[in-house]
């Protein structure tokens, strides 16, 4: 840049500029930052790599339009990969007001969230997307019963996963017995020690390490995953259908919400939505979907695929899985066959049910 100034003029960019005009200039710029700067500052923190879809294809999405629908008074800072606390550890830290805003997933904490529970019994969830929708909006009359201590803004799922080992095969329900698996979540680690294996349950960041040192012969996870938390090269046998689904939510700390103004807490609600719910899950649920395709293209990989005889076994398999989650849901208080059947009936609104 080339300037040169006298007493009441600078020159710029080979014109004279009136100093007054250019210091009026950048008063009107500075004001218009401070006017511009948030008010609010919320964390968000999860468990995942800042590289996992779920932040640039959701997470980040959903904070830019929260700070574009509230003139900019609203920042959301998110935390990647465990920087504020272990991943059973949100809930509680959204709850006492650690972060602002937890990605959880209610299964790494077995028995205590029981009715949202339902979307992880296999064989119930066709897809991540819709089936996303359909399990918020099915959760939204249930929620203040087992989470009421946060603000549940979403719940969602991945694309359907299944089970993938160091060794095979993977085909039949028997196929488990003796095995030590890594559960994605409580409800499974129930169903595949009634089959006779041992669950070993951590979090997805810790399957690698987990599988790399022997402590486990399986793992349970959608396909891109695999890649996600580099466990494609220790896994080679995988068993090839939709399986399971995991359910997971965005919560939040109660006090700060309510402590917005109510401009800016319609902002919130405005994107604590089933709609945001679907959008939160699209680009994680394609890019899983994508993972099976690159498990097959990186070769020494072998995919079972069930016949319908053996698929029926996995379904029989699973079914205690049902009986078990009425029960544990009807001690919250809730008509467990209804609330099934309104998950069901929900489901098949959205074509994402499991006939």
């Amino acid at each position: 840049m080339n300037f040169s100034h006298t007493t009441d003029h600078i020159r710029l960019g080979g014109k004279n500029v009136k100093l007054k005009t250019l210091i009026a200039s950048a008063a009107i710029v500075t004001l218009a930052s401070a006017t511009q700067a948030a008010e609010v500052e919320l964390t968000l923190s999860h468990w995942v790599p800042a590289t996992h879809p779920l932040q640039p294809g959701g997470m980040q999405p959903w904070a830019d339009s929260i700070k574009q629908a509230s003139n900019g008074r609203i920042e959301i800072t998110i935390y990647p990969a465990s920087q504020l606390g272990a991943a059973p550890d949100h809930y509680d830290m959204a709850r006492d007001g650690i972060v602002d805003i937890a990605f959880i997933n209610p299964g790494y904490q077995p028995g205590r969230f029981p009715i949202i529970a339902a979307g992880e019994i296999p064989f119930t969830i066709s897809n991540g997307k819709a089936g996303s929708r359909a399990l918020d909006e099915w959760y939204r009359q249930y929620s203040e019963k087992e989470m009421s201590d946060v603000y549940v803004c979403m719940v969602h799922l991945h694309d359907p996963g299944t089970l993938h080992g160091t060794k095979g095969p993977i085909q039949v329900p028997s196929d488990l017995r003796g095995k030590n698996i890594r559960p994605a979540h409580a409800t499974m680690a129930r169903m595949v020690n009634a089959l006779g294996a041992t669950s070993v349950q951590v979090p997805a960041g810790e399957m690698r390490d987990l599988i790399s040192k022997g402590a486990a012969d399986m793992t349970a996870s959608p396909w891109n995953s695999l890649f996600t938390f580099g466990v494609q090269d220790v896994v080679t046998h995988h068993l090839d259908m939709p399986f399971y689904a995991t359910t997971f939510a965005f919560v939040m700390n109660k006090a700060k919400i309510d402590g917005l103004s109510p401009d800016d807490q319609k902002v919130v609600d405005d994107h604590c939505t089933s709609d945001w719910a679907e959008k939160m899950a699209s680009e994680w649920s394609d890019a899983e979907a994508a993972g099976r395709q690159k498990i097959i293209d990186l070769g020494g990989h072998t995919l079972y695929k069930p016949s319908a005889e053996e698929v029926a076994l996995w379904k029989e398999a699973t079914m205690p899985l049902n009986d078990e989650w009425r029960q544990t849901a009807a001690a919250k208080g809730i008509d467990a066959e209804a609330a099934w059947n309104g998950l069901v009936e929900t489901l098949k609104k959205y074509d994402s049910y499991i006939e």
